[in-house]
């Protein structure tokens, strides 16, 4: 049996151990550990909906009238009327045929490219795709082709070598770990010229960006023709659990009756389904979150730019700091867990070798005032550890 203890110790030396921290109370711009409150800046709950009392309201009413678990696959006894009704309202949400909903975001990527390709096709990524998408590629035995990160051209020359089978162009919506955005029009175009299928993980687009919060392929005005497969998470933007894949009729029945991902798990708790309907009528509901949410990226750009902070380009509530070194990052970060503020450093294999960063990321519940003392932290930790611009 082979002995584990050396590669923990080697992970600690060179400064890549994670550590788990244990919330005590509700997701929200504060955060309470071992008894102490801190500012957050490291949750993707952009639109402050996790703790919504609506939404927790919600949650409470689903269980009551569907208990807590589903009992079962949904292709069992498992799919709920509290499931089937999220399914047809997320449907009509980002304007597609069809959804059906999956119990993770990692899960309807893994079930989406297995169940559309095989052995003898092409999976074709970009470079800074989420794990989840190239396990995909891999555990469906088809060829991996990497592409460069938003380069739709070098996409097309690897297409153009390419023969036979079945293509998918997998790409993120927006990038979880850099917070820039896909050419999506650019992509599907080059899929369309080819034959491609193109799938696009909306994890971190989804409520965020877009007419009504509809996500990246909407703000670029691609409608299902362009992006005929859409994943999008529910425990972001929407602040609850799980995941949903977005099509037409034909993909979405596919999806059901072959992704191994779908077909042999038990459907999420038809609670969260119910609290996941009312969180959606809140995000349509209340624009004002969006747009307070993009003020206040403005505000932390601005003052990052005023500051000489090296923030990433990115005009969306993730706000990539790069630091580099992997024990930098960890010792900016614990030099903010002092002052009160809580940023998780982000260091490889995450992240590429050489672009440990903290990720800093916004909520539609933070104030003015927080990002001003945030940005006065980071600059304070960030010269302290001879960062500068």
């Amino acid at each position: 049996m082979k002995d584990l203890a050396p590669e923990l110790a080697q992970r600690r030396e060179r400064h890549l151990y994670r550590t788990r921290i244990a919330i005590e109370g509700p997701q929200d711009t504060i955060v309470t550990i071992d008894g102490r409150s801190y500012l957050a800046f490291c949750s993707n709950d952009y639109l402050g909906l996790a703790s919504h009392p609506a939404v927790v309201a919600a949650l409470r009413e689903g269980a009551e009238r569907f208990g807590v678990g589903s009992g079962a696959a949904h292709l069992v006894s498992g799919h709920t009327a509290a499931h089937h009704a999220l399914e047809e309202e997320l449907a009509e949400f980002v304007q597609r045929p069809r959804a059906v909903l999956f119990s993770t975001g990692y899960m309807a990527n893994l079930g989406i490219v297995q169940a559309l390709a095989g052995r003898g096709d092409r999976v074709f990524e970009d470079y800074a795709n989420h794990a989840s998408l190239l396990d995909a590629a891999q555990l469906s035995r088809a060829k991996l082709v990497r592409y460069r990160h938003k380069d739709s051209f070098d996409l097309e020359k690897r297409l153009l070598q390419a023969s036979g089978g079945e293509y998918l162009v997998l790409t993120d919506g927006i990038f979880s770990m850099d917070g820039d955005q896909a050419p999506l029009d650019e992509l599907s175009a080059v899929a369309s010229r080819h034959g491609a299928w193109l799938v696009v993980d909306d994890a971190h687009g989804l409520g965020v960006c877009g007419p009504d919060g509809r996500g990246s392929a909407a703000q670029q005005g691609l409608g299902v023709e362009q992006v005929p497969v859409m994943m999008g998470t529910l425990g972001k933007a929407i602040g609850t659990f799980g995941a949903f894949v977005a099509g037409d009729a034909d993909l979405v029945e596919t999806l059901i009756q072959q992704a191994r991902t779908y077909v042999y798990t038990t459907a999420p708790p038809p609670a969260v389904a119910w609290a996941t309907r009312r969180a959606l009528k809140l995000l349509v509901e209340e624009s004002w979150r969006r747009e307070r949410l993009q003020a206040l990226i403005q505000r932390f750009r601005d003052g990052a730019d005023d500051l000489g902070l090296p923030v990433s380009e990115s005009a969306t509530p993730i706000q990539p700091l790069i630091i580099g070194s992997p024990d930098r990052a960890l010792a900016i970060s614990e030099d903010l867990r002092a002052s009160g503020i809580l940023i998780t450093a982000i260091r490889p294999p995450t992240v590429p070798e050489g672009s440990a960063r903290l990720r800093i990321t916004l909520s539609a519940n933070h104030r003015e005032e927080d990002i001003d003392r945030l940005l006065e932290a980071v600059f304070g930790a960030c010269q302290q550890r001879g960062l500068s611009a």
